[in-house]
């Protein structure tokens, strides 16, 4: 036996250690890993955020990307997204759904190192690969129309692209088609409608046969003097205003005229289809989702489309008033002309017609005014449990923007093209009227004519804030419809 150095401590006294087990070593990995987390975090708090990362939630998340070969024509592929881009917006569709298909689009067709930036009317899309000249190019829209079965086949072919079942070539092919194809819907039928809708939805306020008819006859006039005016280059102020003046004056003069119809009930089923609905939705949409400048600008030019609605129920009221019509009781309320189920069918007419106006895809009408009907009862149930009149259609809002995105996105359409048709008919039009008449008309009670039209702001910003609850709401349970468009574009 060999004798122990003296600088050794003597430990034959002390217990001996067991080896670690593996399970014992994987809880102390696990232990420290955990711990790693809970002090810093996953990832470093600057870390930037991949720009893919922002089509998480959306239609269009987890794209098959093209790698190889695609940069040496990425000034082809940066036109294609800018026209896809444009052709959007001219469609009505929000910021946030052109962004993600614009980074769907690129990322899919093999561009990196892409940026885009929305600014009201304009898209720039910025192309900086690593070692190489940076690209910027930029696109203005300038330029509105209705058709939302062109914003339903644009969603659709970007979920072609990102499947990665379509190229660039075929890509651009498409867009042209439809860029190029007519709307779905004659513009005889477009006028037919507006008059459809204004007609049965009088009779849902609940005016009779004459009022209905009157609404027909003034709104089917209402759209062809728009039509008119459009041609002439007249600004979109100028043709809001001489419509709702129209539709007001008339309802105003057969009234004066000993005729037995509420002028209130047919000016407030008038003034509905000239509302801007879909640019008040998306400009709420643009704000909540982080794009402040560009919702500023929609909200602007909401606000003057509805300046453009008051300014001309007021001429039309003091003209009337100066040629010696008979005062309005505004305060006055109609009992309901039919049962609720004959409610529901006048409702479902009615989105049917909106949808018309807008132009959206033939299989859409019935799945939009079903939508609808789900929002209508929803609307009824929630008055009358008393969650008042401004809280009931922001709860029937947010119940159609759910269902909208469910039923859209199944379809191969954004939500945007079935909820805004469906939540029309949440729209305070007849409290519009009322207010503006007592602000112009009733000049002591001022007060109560500002207070109206504030409840009617709020209701309008209810309703379009609903809708984008109820489409992010929905996000969560549309995931697999994405996916599941996927695979059948792969079966192709």
């Amino acid at each position: 036996m060999t004798d122990r150095p003296d600088n050794r401590p003597n430990t034959d006294g002390l217990p001996k250690t067991q080896p670690l087990k593996p399970s014992q070593v994987r809880q102390n990995v696990n232990a420290k890993r955990m711990l790693r987390r809970l002090v810093q975090g996953e990832n470093p708090p600057t870390a930037p955020m991949s720009i893919v990362d922002r089509l998480a939630g959306s239609p269009y998340a987890n794209p098959i990307i093209h790698v190889g070969g695609v940069d040496a024509s990425a000034r082809k592929t940066i036109d294609f997204a800018l026209h896809m881009a444009e052709s959007m917006f001219r469609y009505g569709a929000g910021a946030l759904e052109v962004e993600t298909s614009i980074i769907a689009v690129t990322a899919a067709l093999g561009l990196k190192n892409i940026e885009v930036d929305i600014t009201n009317q304009s898209v720039q899309i910025n192309y900086a690969p690593k070692d190489q000249t940076p690209l910027t190019l930029l696109r203005v829209v300038r330029s509105w129309t209705n058709n939302y079965a062109g914003l339903a086949q644009v969603h659709q072919l970007v979920t072609d692209i990102v499947a990665g079942g379509v190229g660039r070539a075929e890509a651009v092919r498409r867009l042209d088609e439809i860029i190029r194809s007519s709307k779905p819907f004659p513009r005889w039928m477009v006028t037919m409608a507006f008059g459809v809708f204004s007609a049965v939805f009088v009779g849902v306020l609940g005016g009779g046969l004459g009022a209905s008819a009157l609404a027909f006859v003034s709104n089917m006039l209402v759209n062809l003097v728009a039509r008119q005016l459009g041609k002439w280059r007249t600004p979109d102020f100028f043709v809001t205003a001489a419509c709702s003046f129209l539709v007001t004056f008339i309802a105003l003069m057969l009234h004066w005229a000993g005729a037995d119809i509420p002028p209130s009930i047919v000016v407030a089923g008038g003034i509905l289809l000239l509302l801007p609905t879909g640019r008040l939705v998306s400009s709420v949409q643009d704000a909540i989702n982080g794009f402040p400048v560009t919702a500023a600008g929609r909200f602007l030019s909401t606000i003057l489309t509805f300046g453009a609605i008051v300014a001309g129920i007021a001429v039309a009221v003091v003209v009337g008033d100066l040629i010696g019509s008979v005062a309005i009781d505004v305060t006055q309320t109609f009992p309901e002309a039919y049962p609720l189920w004959g409610q529901a069918i006048l409702i479902a007419v009615a989105v049917i017609a909106i949808g018309i106006t807008e132009q959206t895809l033939l299989k859409l009408l019935l799945p939009t005014a079903a939508v609808g009907l789900v929002g209508y009862f929803v609307l009824w149930g929630a008055s009358n449990l008393g969650f008042g009149d401004r809280l009931s259609p922001a709860i029937s809002a947010v119940i159609i923007g759910l269902l909208a995105r469910m039923v859209a996105l199944r379809l191969g359409a954004p939500q945007l093209v079935v909820a805004v048709p469906a939540a029309l008919i949440l729209l305070p039009g007849l409290k519009i009227f009322r207010s503006m008449y007592v602000l112009t008309v009733q000049e002591a009670d001022v007060l109560l004519g500002s207070g109206g039209m504030l409840n009617a702001g709020a209701i309008v910003l209810g309703v379009a804030a609903g809708i984008v609850l109820g489409d992010n709401l929905a996000r969560p349970l549309t995931k697999g419809l994405a996916s599941n468009e996927r695979r059948r574009v792969r079966r192709r």
